[in-house]
Protein backbone atom coordinates (compact mmCIF):
# COMPACT_ATOMS: atom_id res chain seq x y z
CA UNK A 1 0.00 0.00 0.00
CA UNK A 2 1.20 3.31 -0.92
CA UNK A 3 2.59 5.27 1.95
CA UNK A 4 1.17 9.26 2.58
CA UNK A 5 0.70 11.39 5.21
CA UNK A 6 2.46 10.71 8.82
CA UNK A 7 5.57 13.18 8.18
CA UNK A 8 4.88 14.64 11.33
CA UNK A 9 5.18 10.46 13.05
CA UNK A 10 7.88 9.74 11.19
CA UNK A 11 9.73 13.22 12.26
CA UNK A 12 9.33 12.77 15.87
CA UNK A 13 10.55 9.04 15.62
CA UNK A 14 13.52 10.60 13.84
CA UNK A 15 13.93 12.60 16.72
CA UNK A 16 13.78 10.17 18.77
CA UNK A 17 16.30 8.03 17.30
CA UNK A 18 18.78 10.79 16.41
CA UNK A 19 18.70 11.91 20.54
CA UNK A 20 19.30 7.61 21.07
CA UNK A 21 22.14 8.25 18.72
CA UNK A 22 23.81 11.18 20.71
CA UNK A 23 23.66 10.10 23.71
CA UNK A 24 24.25 6.70 23.43
CA UNK A 25 21.11 5.21 25.85
CA UNK A 26 18.23 3.29 24.75
CA UNK A 27 14.73 4.75 24.67
CA UNK A 28 11.61 2.90 25.41
CA UNK A 29 8.17 3.60 23.86
CA UNK A 30 4.88 1.89 23.67
CA UNK A 31 2.82 2.64 20.94
CA UNK A 32 -1.16 2.39 20.79
CA UNK A 33 -3.62 2.62 18.34
CA UNK A 34 -6.77 0.95 16.88
CA UNK A 35 -6.81 -1.67 14.88
CA UNK A 36 -6.37 -0.82 11.17
CA UNK A 37 -4.91 2.70 12.40
CA UNK A 38 -1.89 1.88 10.65
CA UNK A 39 0.57 1.52 13.58
CA UNK A 40 2.40 -1.61 11.83
CA UNK A 41 2.26 0.52 8.77
CA UNK A 42 3.84 3.60 9.86
CA UNK A 43 7.08 1.90 11.84
CA UNK A 44 7.62 -0.85 8.92
CA UNK A 45 8.17 2.70 7.07
CA UNK A 46 10.19 4.29 9.57
CA UNK A 47 12.47 1.04 10.46
CA UNK A 48 12.83 1.29 6.35
CA UNK A 49 14.00 4.88 6.11
CA UNK A 50 16.18 4.93 9.67
CA UNK A 51 18.64 4.51 8.00
CA UNK A 52 20.09 2.14 10.87
CA UNK A 53 20.31 -1.92 11.97
CA UNK A 54 16.42 -3.07 12.74
CA UNK A 55 13.95 -6.03 13.98
CA UNK A 56 10.79 -5.62 12.94
CA UNK A 57 9.17 -8.94 15.02
CA UNK A 58 5.45 -9.42 15.21
CA UNK A 59 4.07 -11.73 17.78
CA UNK A 60 1.54 -14.57 16.92
CA UNK A 61 -1.66 -14.85 18.51
CA UNK A 62 -2.32 -17.66 21.14
CA UNK A 63 1.16 -19.36 20.02
CA UNK A 64 3.30 -20.38 22.82
CA UNK A 65 6.77 -18.75 24.11
CA UNK A 66 8.40 -21.12 21.94
CA UNK A 67 6.78 -20.29 18.83
CA UNK A 68 7.28 -16.77 19.65
CA UNK A 69 11.02 -17.28 20.08
CA UNK A 70 11.09 -19.04 16.69
CA UNK A 71 9.26 -16.44 14.84
CA UNK A 72 11.37 -13.64 16.07
CA UNK A 73 14.48 -15.46 15.18
CA UNK A 74 12.95 -15.85 11.02
CA UNK A 75 11.85 -12.41 11.32
CA UNK A 76 15.84 -10.95 11.95
CA UNK A 77 16.41 -12.47 8.28
CA UNK A 78 13.61 -10.77 6.75
CA UNK A 79 15.15 -7.29 7.77
CA UNK A 80 16.84 -4.95 4.47
CA UNK A 81 19.15 -3.91 7.34
CA UNK A 82 19.68 -6.85 9.67
CA UNK A 83 20.89 -6.53 13.37
CA UNK A 84 25.16 -6.78 13.95
CA UNK A 85 25.90 -10.47 14.00
CA UNK A 86 22.17 -11.69 13.88
CA UNK A 87 23.37 -15.10 12.04
CA UNK A 88 26.04 -15.62 14.43
CA UNK A 89 23.82 -15.12 17.50
CA UNK A 90 20.10 -15.99 16.58
CA UNK A 91 21.93 -19.33 15.00
CA UNK A 92 19.35 -21.22 16.60
CA UNK A 93 16.27 -19.73 18.89
CA UNK A 94 16.72 -18.29 22.30
CA UNK A 95 15.84 -20.29 25.34
CA UNK A 96 13.70 -17.86 26.74
CA UNK A 97 12.64 -14.20 26.46
CA UNK A 98 15.75 -13.57 29.00
CA UNK A 99 18.20 -15.38 26.53
CA UNK A 100 16.57 -12.94 23.44
CA UNK A 101 16.87 -9.61 25.00
CA UNK A 102 20.29 -10.87 26.10
CA UNK A 103 21.42 -11.25 22.36
CA UNK A 104 20.32 -8.38 20.72
CA UNK A 105 21.96 -6.63 23.79
CA UNK A 106 25.33 -8.15 22.76
CA UNK A 107 23.82 -6.91 18.71
CA UNK A 108 23.15 -3.41 19.75
CA UNK A 109 26.14 -2.58 21.83
CA UNK A 110 28.11 -0.71 19.49
CA UNK A 111 25.63 0.68 16.96
CA UNK A 112 22.20 2.49 17.15
CA UNK A 113 19.13 0.27 16.17
CA UNK A 114 15.96 -0.04 16.37
CA UNK A 115 13.60 -2.89 17.97
CA UNK A 116 10.35 -3.65 17.24
CA UNK A 117 7.97 -5.70 19.28
CA UNK A 118 4.28 -5.67 17.35
CA UNK A 119 1.00 -6.97 18.69
CA UNK A 120 3.09 -7.00 22.10
CA UNK A 121 -0.05 -7.84 24.12
CA UNK A 122 -0.32 -11.35 21.85
CA UNK A 123 3.07 -12.07 23.47
CA UNK A 124 2.80 -10.94 26.63
CA UNK A 125 -0.59 -12.81 27.04
CA UNK A 126 0.73 -16.14 26.65
CA UNK A 127 4.10 -15.54 28.92
CA UNK A 128 2.95 -14.12 32.19
CA UNK A 129 6.95 -13.34 32.73
CA UNK A 130 7.34 -11.41 29.56
CA UNK A 131 7.11 -8.00 31.21
CA UNK A 132 9.34 -8.83 34.17
CA UNK A 133 11.84 -10.21 31.85
CA UNK A 134 12.03 -7.02 29.70
CA UNK A 135 12.03 -4.95 32.66
CA UNK A 136 15.31 -6.51 34.15
CA UNK A 137 16.98 -6.80 30.76
CA UNK A 138 16.55 -2.91 30.18
CA UNK A 139 17.58 -2.29 33.76
CA UNK A 140 20.95 -3.95 33.26
CA UNK A 141 21.82 -3.56 29.73
CA UNK A 142 19.38 -2.20 27.19
CA UNK A 143 18.78 1.57 28.61
CA UNK A 144 22.59 1.47 28.65
CA UNK A 145 23.02 0.94 24.45
CA UNK A 146 22.28 2.83 21.90
CA UNK A 147 18.76 0.83 21.28
CA UNK A 148 15.51 2.64 20.37
CA UNK A 149 12.89 -0.41 21.53
CA UNK A 150 9.22 0.20 20.14
CA UNK A 151 6.44 -2.20 21.68
CA UNK A 152 3.69 -1.90 19.95
CA UNK A 153 -0.34 -3.19 20.43
CA UNK A 154 -4.32 -2.67 19.24
CA UNK A 155 -5.23 -3.74 22.55
CA UNK A 156 -5.60 -0.20 23.85
CA UNK A 157 -6.99 -1.21 27.02
CA UNK A 158 -3.82 -3.23 27.55
CA UNK A 159 -1.23 -0.59 26.68
CA UNK A 160 -2.81 1.72 28.94
CA UNK A 161 -2.18 -0.29 31.47
CA UNK A 162 1.42 -1.53 30.17
CA UNK A 163 2.66 1.66 31.73
CA UNK A 164 0.74 1.70 35.26
CA UNK A 165 2.49 1.96 38.53
CA UNK A 166 2.13 -1.34 39.80
CA UNK A 167 3.57 -2.66 36.15
CA UNK A 168 7.21 -3.68 35.59
CA UNK A 169 7.78 -1.00 32.65
CA UNK A 170 6.23 2.33 35.35
CA UNK A 171 8.57 4.82 34.43
CA UNK A 172 10.26 3.31 32.10
CA UNK A 173 8.36 3.47 28.68
CA UNK A 174 6.69 6.80 26.96
CA UNK A 175 3.31 6.36 25.11
CA UNK A 176 2.80 7.14 22.16
CA UNK A 177 -0.50 7.34 20.07
CA UNK A 178 -1.04 6.61 16.75
CA UNK A 179 -4.18 7.98 15.31
CA UNK A 180 -6.38 8.16 12.10
CA UNK A 181 -4.79 10.54 8.82
CA UNK A 182 -6.44 13.89 9.84
CA UNK A 183 -7.88 15.67 6.94
CA UNK A 184 -4.92 17.00 5.27
CA UNK A 185 -3.56 13.34 5.48
CA UNK A 186 -7.03 12.53 3.19
CA UNK A 187 -6.15 14.67 0.88
CA UNK A 188 -2.40 13.76 0.45
CA UNK A 189 -4.31 10.22 -0.49
CA UNK A 190 -5.41 12.44 -3.94
CA UNK A 191 -1.85 13.05 -4.70
CA UNK A 192 -1.89 16.20 -6.60
CA UNK A 193 -5.49 16.46 -6.75
CA UNK A 194 -5.88 16.77 -3.21
CA UNK A 195 -5.39 20.42 -3.02
CA UNK A 196 -8.06 20.64 -5.99
CA UNK A 197 -10.51 18.86 -3.88
CA UNK A 198 -10.45 20.18 -0.17
CA UNK A 199 -14.61 19.12 0.63
CA UNK A 200 -13.74 15.40 -0.87
CA UNK A 201 -10.76 15.06 1.91
CA UNK A 202 -13.41 15.75 4.41
CA UNK A 203 -16.07 13.35 3.17
CA UNK A 204 -13.66 10.88 3.35
CA UNK A 205 -12.26 11.75 7.03
CA UNK A 206 -15.83 11.22 8.10
CA UNK A 207 -16.60 7.91 5.77
CA UNK A 208 -13.22 6.44 6.49
CA UNK A 209 -13.13 7.74 10.08
CA UNK A 210 -9.00 8.28 8.24
CA UNK A 211 -8.15 4.85 8.57
CA UNK A 212 -5.46 4.03 5.94
CA UNK A 213 -7.21 0.83 4.54
CA UNK A 214 -10.11 2.45 3.86
CA UNK A 215 -8.62 5.81 2.64
CA UNK A 216 -6.51 4.34 0.04
CA UNK A 217 -10.10 2.41 -1.27
CA UNK A 218 -11.76 5.40 -1.03
CA UNK A 219 -9.57 7.22 -3.31
CA UNK A 220 -9.56 4.49 -5.74
CA UNK A 221 -12.97 4.53 -5.96
CA UNK A 222 -12.55 8.71 -6.81
CA UNK A 223 -14.41 9.66 -3.31
CA UNK A 224 -16.48 9.07 -0.42
CA UNK A 225 -19.78 8.85 -1.80
CA UNK A 226 -18.43 6.58 -4.42
CA UNK A 227 -17.27 4.66 -2.24
CA UNK A 228 -19.97 4.27 -0.02
CA UNK A 229 -22.37 3.08 -2.41
CA UNK A 230 -19.27 0.49 -3.70
CA UNK A 231 -18.78 -0.77 -0.24
CA UNK A 232 -22.53 -1.35 0.90
CA UNK A 233 -22.64 -3.37 -1.92
CA UNK A 234 -20.89 -6.10 -0.45
CA UNK A 235 -21.17 -7.65 2.82
CA UNK A 236 -17.54 -8.47 3.08
CA UNK A 237 -16.25 -5.43 1.90
CA UNK A 238 -13.75 -3.28 4.42
CA UNK A 239 -16.36 -0.92 5.20
CA UNK A 240 -19.20 -3.57 6.62
CA UNK A 241 -16.54 -5.46 8.15
CA UNK A 242 -14.22 -3.62 9.48
CA UNK A 243 -16.68 -2.04 12.63
CA UNK A 244 -17.79 -5.15 13.55
CA UNK A 245 -14.62 -6.90 14.00
CA UNK A 246 -13.23 -3.65 15.77
CA UNK A 247 -16.20 -3.95 18.13
CA UNK A 248 -15.70 -7.59 18.50
CA UNK A 249 -12.38 -7.36 19.88
CA UNK A 250 -12.53 -4.35 22.57
CA UNK A 251 -16.17 -5.25 23.80
CA UNK A 252 -16.09 -9.47 22.98
CA UNK A 253 -18.32 -9.33 26.68
CA UNK A 254 -19.56 -5.93 26.30
CA UNK A 255 -22.83 -6.92 25.53
CA UNK A 256 -24.54 -3.73 26.83
CA UNK A 257 -22.12 -1.31 26.07
CA UNK A 258 -22.67 -2.20 22.51
CA UNK A 259 -26.01 -1.83 23.03
CA UNK A 260 -25.59 1.81 24.12
CA UNK A 261 -23.49 2.41 21.18
CA UNK A 262 -25.97 1.36 18.73
CA UNK A 263 -28.53 3.95 20.31
CA UNK A 264 -26.55 6.66 20.11
CA UNK A 265 -24.82 6.05 16.92
CA UNK A 266 -28.61 5.19 15.29
CA UNK A 267 -29.19 9.30 15.90
CA UNK A 268 -30.22 10.56 12.55
CA UNK A 269 -27.20 13.28 12.94
CA UNK A 270 -24.90 10.96 15.43
CA UNK A 271 -25.41 13.46 18.48
CA UNK A 272 -28.20 12.06 21.29
CA UNK A 273 -29.03 12.86 24.63
CA UNK A 274 -29.24 10.36 27.75
CA UNK A 275 -32.82 10.24 27.73
CA UNK A 276 -32.63 9.51 24.39
CA UNK A 277 -30.39 6.96 24.72
CA UNK A 278 -31.93 5.61 27.95
CA UNK A 279 -35.30 5.71 25.54
CA UNK A 280 -33.88 3.23 23.19
CA UNK A 281 -33.29 0.35 25.39
CA UNK A 282 -35.71 -2.18 26.71
CA UNK A 283 -35.30 -1.99 30.22
CA UNK A 284 -37.26 0.71 32.07
CA UNK A 285 -36.68 3.32 34.36
CA UNK A 286 -34.08 3.25 37.24
CA UNK A 287 -32.42 0.20 35.35
CA UNK A 288 -32.07 1.44 32.16
CA UNK A 289 -30.25 4.66 33.53
CA UNK A 290 -27.67 2.71 35.69
CA UNK A 291 -27.06 0.61 32.72
CA UNK A 292 -26.54 3.79 30.57
CA UNK A 293 -24.37 5.55 33.11
CA UNK A 294 -22.13 2.30 33.65
CA UNK A 295 -21.90 1.74 29.67
CA UNK A 296 -20.88 5.27 29.16
CA UNK A 297 -18.57 5.31 31.93
CA UNK A 298 -16.49 2.10 30.10
CA UNK A 299 -16.96 4.08 26.55
CA UNK A 300 -15.69 7.34 27.41
CA UNK A 301 -12.75 6.13 29.39
CA UNK A 302 -12.14 3.62 26.09
CA UNK A 303 -12.55 7.10 24.12
CA UNK A 304 -14.61 5.09 22.18
CA UNK A 305 -18.03 8.06 23.37
CA UNK A 306 -17.12 11.70 23.39
CA UNK A 307 -18.82 13.20 25.85
CA UNK A 308 -19.70 17.49 25.10
CA UNK A 309 -21.16 20.32 26.87
CA UNK A 310 -21.60 23.45 26.06
CA UNK A 311 -18.64 26.04 26.26
CA UNK A 312 -18.74 27.20 29.30
CA UNK A 313 -20.77 24.97 30.92
CA UNK A 314 -19.38 22.46 33.86
CA UNK A 315 -18.32 19.07 32.70
CA UNK A 316 -20.70 17.30 34.48
CA UNK A 317 -23.67 19.51 33.78
CA UNK A 318 -27.22 17.88 32.65
CA UNK A 319 -26.98 19.34 29.28
CA UNK A 320 -24.11 16.48 27.70
CA UNK A 321 -24.67 15.28 24.76
CA UNK A 322 -23.12 12.04 23.34
CA UNK A 323 -21.61 11.43 19.78
CA UNK A 324 -18.83 8.06 18.78
CA UNK A 325 -15.86 9.93 18.58
CA UNK A 326 -14.16 7.84 16.30
CA UNK A 327 -15.79 9.06 13.26
CA UNK A 328 -15.53 6.09 11.14
CA UNK A 329 -17.77 3.94 14.02
CA UNK A 330 -20.20 6.93 13.74
CA UNK A 331 -20.39 6.22 10.10
CA UNK A 332 -20.65 2.01 10.38
CA UNK A 333 -23.13 2.74 13.30
CA UNK A 334 -25.62 5.08 11.45
CA UNK A 335 -25.03 3.63 8.03
CA UNK A 336 -23.60 -0.10 8.50
CA UNK A 337 -25.17 -1.76 11.38
CA UNK A 338 -28.86 -1.47 10.91
CA UNK A 339 -28.06 -2.39 6.65
CA UNK A 340 -26.07 -5.67 7.41
CA UNK A 341 -29.46 -8.03 6.87
CA UNK A 342 -30.28 -6.28 4.04
CA UNK A 343 -26.88 -6.06 1.93
CA UNK A 344 -26.48 -9.89 3.15
CA UNK A 345 -29.66 -11.06 1.69
CA UNK A 346 -29.26 -8.61 -1.80
CA UNK A 347 -30.89 -5.87 -1.28
CA UNK A 348 -28.13 -3.70 -0.89
CA UNK A 349 -30.12 -1.64 -2.71
CA UNK A 350 -32.13 -0.46 0.33
CA UNK A 351 -28.41 -0.05 2.25
CA UNK A 352 -27.92 2.29 -0.26
CA UNK A 353 -30.70 4.34 -0.26
CA UNK A 354 -30.88 5.07 3.18
CA UNK A 355 -27.27 6.45 2.86
CA UNK A 356 -28.30 8.37 0.16
CA UNK A 357 -31.33 9.93 2.41
CA UNK A 358 -29.29 10.38 5.51
CA UNK A 359 -26.03 11.53 3.84
CA UNK A 360 -26.57 15.04 3.79
CA UNK A 361 -28.12 16.02 7.26
CA UNK A 362 -25.79 13.54 9.16
CA UNK A 363 -22.49 15.11 7.24
CA UNK A 364 -23.15 18.38 8.76
CA UNK A 365 -23.44 17.48 11.70
CA UNK A 366 -20.30 14.54 11.83
CA UNK A 367 -18.09 17.68 10.37
CA UNK A 368 -18.40 19.92 13.34
CA UNK A 369 -15.85 18.23 15.86
CA UNK A 370 -13.45 18.65 12.86
CA UNK A 371 -14.13 22.25 12.54
CA UNK A 372 -13.93 22.24 15.75
CA UNK A 373 -10.51 20.76 16.07
CA UNK A 374 -9.16 23.21 12.94
CA UNK A 375 -10.69 26.54 14.34
CA UNK A 376 -8.75 25.57 18.01
CA UNK A 377 -5.26 25.09 15.54
CA UNK A 378 -5.92 28.31 13.58
CA UNK A 379 -7.02 29.99 16.34
CA UNK A 380 -3.65 31.68 16.35
CA UNK A 381 -3.73 33.12 13.31
CA UNK A 382 -7.25 34.27 13.20
CA UNK A 383 -7.11 37.86 13.02
CA UNK A 384 -10.69 38.35 15.71
CA UNK A 385 -8.12 36.38 18.29
CA UNK A 386 -4.62 38.27 17.98
CA UNK A 387 -4.60 39.90 21.27
CA UNK A 388 -5.95 36.96 23.64
CA UNK A 389 -5.04 33.49 24.04
CA UNK A 390 -7.21 31.26 22.51
CA UNK A 391 -9.19 28.09 24.33
CA UNK A 392 -10.57 24.97 22.60
CA UNK A 393 -13.59 25.62 20.52
CA UNK A 394 -16.73 23.41 21.01
CA UNK A 395 -20.37 24.35 20.85
CA UNK A 396 -23.14 25.73 22.78
CA UNK A 397 -27.06 25.16 23.22
CA UNK A 398 -29.93 25.46 25.55
CA UNK A 399 -31.34 22.96 28.00
CA UNK A 400 -34.53 22.93 25.08
CA UNK A 401 -32.03 23.14 22.07
CA UNK A 402 -33.99 26.41 20.80
CA UNK A 403 -31.26 28.42 20.69
CA UNK A 404 -27.62 26.25 19.14
CA UNK A 405 -24.19 27.70 17.86
CA UNK A 406 -22.41 25.31 16.02
CA UNK A 407 -18.37 27.45 16.97
CA UNK A 408 -17.77 29.03 20.28
CA UNK A 409 -14.32 29.43 20.72
CA UNK A 410 -13.54 31.52 24.42
CA UNK A 411 -10.36 32.75 25.34
CA UNK A 412 -8.29 30.53 27.99
CA UNK A 413 -10.17 32.43 30.97
CA UNK A 414 -13.38 31.26 29.80
CA UNK A 415 -15.36 34.31 30.59
CA UNK A 416 -14.37 35.96 26.97
CA UNK A 417 -16.04 34.36 23.71
CA UNK A 418 -13.81 35.28 20.61
CA UNK A 419 -15.30 33.71 17.96
CA UNK A 420 -18.95 32.65 17.60
CA UNK A 421 -19.64 30.51 14.58
CA UNK A 422 -22.26 28.74 12.13
CA UNK A 423 -21.17 25.39 10.01
CA UNK A 424 -23.00 25.13 7.02
CA UNK A 425 -21.54 22.26 5.16
CA UNK A 426 -23.32 22.85 1.51
CA UNK A 427 -21.53 23.27 -2.03
CA UNK A 428 -24.57 24.51 -3.75
CA UNK A 429 -26.00 26.97 -1.40
CA UNK A 430 -23.33 30.20 0.21
CA UNK A 431 -23.97 31.42 3.72
CA UNK A 432 -26.88 34.09 3.48
CA UNK A 433 -27.62 36.92 5.47
CA UNK A 434 -30.41 34.94 7.15
CA UNK A 435 -27.62 32.78 8.17
CA UNK A 436 -25.68 35.60 9.68
CA UNK A 437 -28.80 37.32 11.48
CA UNK A 438 -29.26 33.86 13.54
CA UNK A 439 -25.77 34.01 14.56
CA UNK A 440 -25.23 36.81 15.21
CA UNK A 441 -28.15 36.55 18.14
CA UNK A 442 -25.06 34.43 19.87
CA UNK A 443 -23.86 37.69 20.79
CA UNK A 444 -26.83 38.14 23.31
CA UNK A 445 -27.49 34.44 24.41
CA UNK A 446 -23.91 33.31 25.14
CA UNK A 447 -22.22 34.87 28.14
CA UNK A 448 -19.50 36.70 27.38
CA UNK A 449 -19.75 36.63 23.40
CA UNK A 450 -21.18 40.66 23.04
CA UNK A 451 -18.06 41.40 21.28
CA UNK A 452 -17.24 37.94 19.39
CA UNK A 453 -16.73 37.89 15.89
CA UNK A 454 -19.12 35.98 13.94
CA UNK A 455 -17.56 32.96 11.46
CA UNK A 456 -18.72 31.46 8.55
CA UNK A 457 -17.49 28.10 7.96
CA UNK A 458 -19.55 27.37 4.18
CA UNK A 459 -17.86 24.95 1.24
CA UNK A 460 -19.93 27.53 -1.07
CA UNK A 461 -18.20 30.74 0.82
CA UNK A 462 -20.65 33.49 1.30
CA UNK A 463 -23.14 35.65 -0.65
CA UNK A 464 -22.14 38.91 -1.74
CA UNK A 465 -22.60 42.12 0.58
CA UNK A 466 -23.05 39.76 3.71
CA UNK A 467 -20.63 41.21 6.68
CA UNK A 468 -19.69 37.95 8.40
CA UNK A 469 -16.59 38.61 9.98
CA UNK A 470 -14.74 36.13 9.27
CA UNK A 471 -15.18 33.28 6.39
CA UNK A 472 -13.11 29.09 6.23
CA UNK A 473 -13.87 27.19 3.53
CA UNK A 474 -12.54 23.53 3.07
CA UNK A 475 -9.04 24.77 2.03
CA UNK A 476 -8.51 26.71 4.62
CA UNK A 477 -9.41 24.36 7.16
CA UNK A 478 -6.92 21.78 5.95
CA UNK A 479 -4.34 24.08 6.57
CA UNK A 480 -5.12 23.13 10.56
CA UNK A 481 -2.98 20.18 10.16
CA UNK A 482 0.09 21.17 8.04
CA UNK A 483 2.82 21.55 10.25
CA UNK A 484 2.77 25.13 10.57
CA UNK A 485 -0.13 24.93 12.36
CA UNK A 486 0.15 21.63 14.48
Amino acid sequence: MTFFGREQSIADLAGRLSAVRDRGAGSLIAVRGRRQVGKSRLFTEFVERSGVPYLYFTAVKNAPPSVQLATLTQELRTSTAPLPDAEALFATPPADWRDAFGRIALSCRDTPAVVVIDEFPWAAAVDPALEGQLQNAWDKQLQHLPVLLVLIGSDVTMMERLTEHDRPLFGRAKEVTVRPLNPAECAAAFGAEGARRPLEAFDVALVTGGYPRLVVDAVRAGGAEAFAREQLQDENSDLVVMGRRSLDSEFPDARQARRVLSAIGAQPVGLTSFTQVVGRLPEEGGTAHTAVTRAVGILADKGVVAVDTPVGAARNSKLRRYRIADPYLRFWFRFVEGQENHIARGRSDVAVAAFERGWSSWRGRAVEPLVHEAVSRLAPELPPCAEAESGIAGSWWTRDNSREYDIVLPDTSGRKVLLAGSVKWREGAPFTAGDLGRLAEARHDVTGASRAALLAVCPAGVEAGVPVDLVLTPSELLAAWTARSA
